[in-house]
């Protein structure tokens, strides 16, 4: 019999752009790696109404209590009691190699035909597109945080400067095992990497900054992407997190 409830441990290697839920208000999508070599889902996380002591980032391994989500059936989805989040440790620059080198596939089908609806996939020949959105599609994004920033919420004393959406959408096209396939770049950090070049360089400059690292120097020198699939389209797998890799060479047992 499956647990329900329970406390665990994971390594973080995805925070997803917040998005907004009716139900849960401004959440982020996390998930980390066990200490067993398998993925969690943590959610719902309202990331920017944590105390500073639970801010974890990519690579802090973290100890929380979580339920099994009633209306989410993905093996790897946790319901995460947020105010039990402690940061534990952080994985050492020299483990990431063997943790990552246990998950590392190429192709998709084969992780759903497994029932998993995790993976960290090795893509070929990625490419990526910056494309501006639109006003109309900006101002939507603006007036859902803007909402929940102005709503009372009994269970939360911080308050809330409405999050800024990214005014670009970073998108790839890439290869795999089972074929070609794109999809849209959801990865707070790349966002956040976007808005700091912004802040530095100007506009037109960070958005070349981006197009020369994430779409030549990692392509190049070697990129995963954390994949998830959609909970209402469970066929649709979405770029979770991007995470610069070199090609991982056979690594030792021992």
């Amino acid at each position: 019999m499956f647990d329900t409830e329970g406390e665990g441990e994971a390594v973080i290697l995805v925070k997803a752009t917040p998005h907004i839920s009716q139900k849960y208000g401004e959440t982020v999508c996390c998930a980390g790696i066990t200490p067993n070599a398998e993925w969690l889902r943590l959610y719902p996380v309202t990331f920017r109404r944590l105390e500073d002591a639970k801010k974890f980032r990519r690579w802090d391994h973290i100890r929380f209590r979580w339920k099994k989500p009633k209306d989410d059936f993905r093996p790897e989805s946790r319901r995460v009691d947020q105010n039990s989040i402690e940061i534990i440790g952080r994985l050492p620059k020299n483990e990431k190699e063997r943790l990552l080198a246990k998950l590392e596939v190429t192709g998709l089908n084969a992780v759903s035909a497994q029932g998993k609806t995790f993976a960290l996939l090795r893509p070929k020949n990625p490419c990526l597109t910056i494309a501006r959105k639109s006003p109309s599609e900006l101002a939507q994004e603006r007036s859902g945080y803007e909402l929940i920033c102005t709503q009372q919420d009994m269970f939360y004393q911080k308050e809330l400067l409405p999050l800024e959406p990214c005014p670009f959408r970073f998108k790839y096209r890439y290869q795999t095992d089972d074929g070609d396939r794109e999809g849209t770049c959801q990865d707070w950090e790349t966002d956040a990497t976007f808005f700091h070049w912004r802040e530095r360089y100007g506009e037109a400059q960070a958005i070349q900054h981006m197009q020369k690292v994430f779409g030549t120097e990692y392509p190049e020198k070697g990129m995963l992407f954390a994949m998830g699939t959609h909970s209402l389209h469970p066929n649709t797998w979405l770029i979770n997190g991007i995470i610069r890799m070199d090609e991982i060479a056979q690594i030792p047992l021992i």
